[in-house]
């Protein structure tokens, strides 16, 4: 299905485009940081979902629905080398991919509002469901290693 963006609408995708972007780096090095293999996995595992968020976007931008059931192909690139040395600590690491997701999932809830397309807003409120699981995965983590108290 071929879809036509307004201006602004194509400036908020580029927007979320950037966002991913910076997803995609942060779970990757933060990925090969982590002490923790339980945590390194979640990185992995969002690394690779925030790569096929980006695949989305850019189709949007060419003007193409993507399709949402269809697994991507493309997958994060993973270090297999050994632990590096870490410059924050694992909770440190968790607090700020957190507060990114936090952030992404807001500028989504943003964004979906300002389409008209509705095929459009339902592949971004698609990609903005996936961004509140990542943060779960994060929260549930901390929380099992005393890093997140819940009041």
């Amino acid at each position: 299905m071929e879809i036509t963006l307004t201006q602004k609408e194509r400036m908020l995708l580029e927007d979320q485009k950037s966002h991913e972007q910076l997803c995609i780096q942060k779970y990757l090095t933060y990925g090969n940081q982590v002490s923790d293999n339980q945590l390194r996995q979640i990185c992995f595992a969002n690394g690779q979902s925030e790569v096929s968020h980006l695949d989305s976007l850019n189709q949007l931008l060419c003007g193409k629905l993507p399709q949402m059931d269809q697994q991507q192909s493309q997958t994060a690139q993973q270090s297999s080398g050994g632990a590096q040395t870490a410059c924050f600590s694992d909770e440190d690491i968790c607090k700020d991919l957190l507060a990114t997701e936090k952030y992404v999932s807001g500028a989504y809830n943003t964004a979906i509002f300002e389409f008209c397309n509705t095929n459009v807003r339902d592949v971004l409120n698609h990609i903005q469901k996936e961004e509140q699981k990542h943060g779960e995965a994060i929260s549930q983590y901390m929380i099992s290693k005393g890093m997140y108290a819940v009041q």
